[in-house]
């Protein structure tokens, strides 16, 4: 389910783009839209545009202690 405060929207990609992707997003344990997304960020950081919106989420576990993992503490 997506989130709600994200747009959501139909995109229409070469079916080999889109393996790419998805070679892509497995080597980096991402899901293919959260892989999409960092592509997209990545190359406006490159043009020197920073998106308005929160920054990505953290990747991996997170740390012993970390109150930002919005579980039961």
């Amino acid at each position: 389910m997506a989130s709600p405060d994200k747009k959501n929207f139909a995109l229409r990609l070469d079916p080999a783009l889109w393996e790419q992707i998805e070679r892509l997003a497995a080597q980096e344990l991402r899901s293919a839209n959260a892989q999409i997304e960092y592509l997209l960020r990545e190359a406006l950081a490159r043009r020197g545009i920073k998106p308005a919106s929160s920054p990505a989420p953290k990747r991996g576990r997170p740390a012993a202690g970390d109150t930002d993992a919005g579980g039961d503490t």
